[in-house]
């Protein structure tokens, strides 16, 4: 997923699989199979608004190229759709980059609303460091 966004890997495969699915969670994922083989996945974790209440927060729906358009996407969205409703969930958030429409596209398509006035923000690296250091 990171590949395809054009982003820097930072995480390894041992702390995937410690936060995932070690004892204390950070996330949540979804595998889905076509014809036997990993098509793609849906990673997703709790989150919660203090106007809105809980949530579930779609971090990656990601589609092997030569399995998109056969309905792989949809059935991963429909189950972590189906999982917020269940869970009393006011909705499913996620950030989309503004360069890739397809997945802007896709997501339009099924009714997603996408907040203008919203930015997102994060501290990473040496914003970190800095507001550490601001006491």
């Amino acid at each position: 997923m990171a590949e395809y966004e054009r982003l820097r890997i930072l995480t390894t495969e041992k702390s995937l699989l410690e936060r995932g699915f070690g004892p204390q969670r950070a996330f949540r994922a979804l595998i889905a199979e076509h014809d036997g083989e990993a098509a793609g996945y849906a990673l997703f974790f709790n989150c919660y608004s203090t106007f809105q209440g809980h949530g579930l927060f779609l971090e990656d729906l990601f589609i092997r190229s030569k399995f998109r358009n056969k309905g792989v996407g949809d059935t991963l969205l429909s189950q972590v759709a189906s999982i917020a409703l269940a869970e009393g969930c006011f909705g499913v958030m996620m950030n989309v980059l503004a360069w890739n429409v397809p997945a802007i596209k896709f997501f339009e398509q099924r009714h997603a609303k996408f907040m203008e006035d919203w930015k997102t923000a994060c501290f990473d690296g040496e914003a970190l460091r800095y507001l550490t250091a601001a006491k």
